[in-house]
Formats: C-alpha cells, structure tokens, sequence
C-alpha cells in the first residue's frame, strides 16, 4: 500500500519545487539526471510550462499536472473576475473553494512525517542492502522507486533531513566496520580491512548515484560539497584513522615476506589508502612507490647499484617461491 500510494503522488510530489529558488530554478533548462529516473517518469524540467504572460512581470512557472479541464469553455479554479461578480458572494466562495480543492490536489505535499513513517525507511533499507552486499551480489531493490523516493523528498524541502539521515546511517555502519576490525587477530587483519575497504567504496558507487538529485540541489548548492567526498572521509575518520598505525606495521612485514597476502590484496589496500589519505605516503614511501607512480623522487645514476641490488633480491626470493625465469 506505501507503494501504491506514493506512485499515486508522483503527479504532484514535486510541485513546491519551484518555490525553492535557491535549489530548483535552474532544473528546467537541462532536463539534469534524466537517464537515471528509469522508465516512464519525467523529469521535473519537461514537466514545467511557462505561465501565459509574457515578459518581465510573467506569472511563476506552473506544472503540468496544473492545467485542470475546461468546464464551459473556463479553466476551472481560474474563473474571470466578471464571471465572479455575475455570480455575486456565492461564485466568489465556489471558486474558492475549487482553489484551495485544487491546490491541495496539486501540491500533494509530503510532511516531515510522511518522509519519516514511509520516505526514509525505504531509503534506509536500501542503503543496508547496499553497504552489506559482497561483490557480485544481486539486491531485489527496485533503483527507479529509490530515485522516485529521493526526487520528491528534494522537491518537497526534505533534503537537509535526509543528508542528515544519510550521514548518520552510514557513521554508525561505519563505527561498526571499525570494532569488528579491532576484534580481528593478526593473520585475518590485513584481509578484513581490505574487505571493508572493497566493500564501502563498491557500495559508493551505487549510493551516490541515488542521492544525485540531493547532491545537485543541496550539497553542491548550499553546503558547497561533493556527497561522494563527504562518505569518503566517513570511511577515513572512523575506519582508516583509526586502524592505520596497527595496519601499516603489518603491511611492511607482509612486503618483506613475499606472498604472505595475495598482490592484489596488498594493491588494493595501499593504492585505497593514497585514495583516502596521500600524505600517508610518508609512513612508508617504499611501499607506496610499488603501486602508486612517481612517489618517490626520480632516480640518480649514483644509486644504480642499489636498485640493481634490490632487483636482484627480488628475482632471488621469487625463485626460491617456485618462480622460474
């Protein structure tokens, strides 16, 4: 039933939108994220119509869905003047009346607690499913009715509600990650985090998109930020911060003891920490420069010994570990 009822206000969900002058004015011009509302829903820039008056003093724009049937050849809710005084006090209240039926119908207006009783916990259980998935997994969620869900929350004024909802959520996600990975033994800690790491930055990659229109018209707009920086630094604050000086002692040791974690577990860590933090390249430049091109300075012919040394050493363990040339 939540469903049904929140397609039914898909019509009039976004009308107060172009009362927000500070998010919504400049939608119209670009049809922006049309691709992504899936098929059959209209973005609000193609469902807008320039009033009737022209120039300077030219009326607000009305949705669509506004323009009501012709009833005896008069918009309905829209009668003239003259026919109001024709009609004397009985037409005035009729009109009125048919106004504020009209209005009310249009508008359709999502309250704080609409958005809180059927808005976000839809959104809620979608981001669970998103930030505990494993890779290749298939989520039975329904992305055009999380766009739906995310599009009338912005036009309906909700968004600094559901940023803060968003923010909140994926924090106490994330405090989670960072106990379970306190609780893990040595052996297991190095692939844990990387899990984690995988994890959070594969779910980014559906989350931000969802809160596109949230992103467009109050983070860009009013916080001047990128929600997709804002959850990367979630992830360094309560996760990386807080395990690097256990995990970088442990990286080190593995990179002196060959194919005691897998290349790729070791690539996919060091290249996410440069991703989250650069400057913890200075913790262990040598380690950094095997993943991440021109850490280190560039080479001297004075030290060319040394590198041919170094490689030396690395064909020597890689043979001892069954590598043949």
């Amino acid at each position: 039933m939540e469903e049904e009822s929140m397609e039914e206000e898909g019509g009039g969900g976004c009308c107060e939108a172009m009362m927000d002058d500070q998010n919504h004015n400049n939608w119209g011009a670009g049809g922006y994220g049309r691709h992504l509302l899936g098929p059959g829903a209209v973005p609000l820039g193609d469902r807008l119509l320039r009033g009737a008056t022209a120039g300077p003093q030219a009326g607000p724009e009305l949705p669509v869905d506004s323009v009501v049937p012709e009833a005896n050849g008069v918009l309905r809710g829209c009668e003239s003047g003259g026919a109001a005084g024709k009609g004397g006090a009985g037409s005035i209240a009729a009109a009125m009346n048919i106004n504020a039926s009209t209005s009310k119908f249009l508008m359709n207006v999502i309250t704080i607690e609409d958005y809180k009783s059927t808005y976000w916990p839809k959104l809620d259980s979608a981001i669970d499913q998103l930030l505990t998935q494993s890779p290749g997994d298939y989520i039975p969620i329904s992305y055009e009715q999380i766009y739906s869900c995310v599009y009338k929350c912005v036009c309906q004024q909700h968004s600094e509600q559901m940023y803060s909802d968003l923010i909140k959520k994926i924090t106490n996600h994330l405090e989670r990650v960072s106990k379970e990975l306190q609780a893990s033994p040595p052996d297991l800690y190095i692939e844990r985090f990387n899990v984690a790491l995988g994890q959070y930055m594969g779910a980014l990659q559906s989350i931000v998109p969802l809160f596109i229109y949230m992103n467009k018209f109050y983070i860009e707009t009013k916080l001047n930020r990128d929600l997709k920086d804002d959850l990367i630094k979630l992830f360094t604050e309560h996760v990386a911060e807080k395990h690097i000086y256990n995990l970088m002692p442990l990286l080190l040791e593995a990179q002196s003891t060959p194919f005691q974690i897998t290349p790729s577990t070791m690539a996919n860590i060091v290249k996410g920490l440069y991703t989250l933090r650069p400057e913890w390249v200075q913790m262990a430049p040598a380690l950094f420069s095997k993943f991440i091109p021109n850490i280190l300075p560039p080479a001297v012919e004075s030290e060319l010994q040394e590198y041919a040394a170094q490689d030396q050493k690395l064909q020597r363990e890689l043979m001892q570990n069954g590598f043949t040339r």
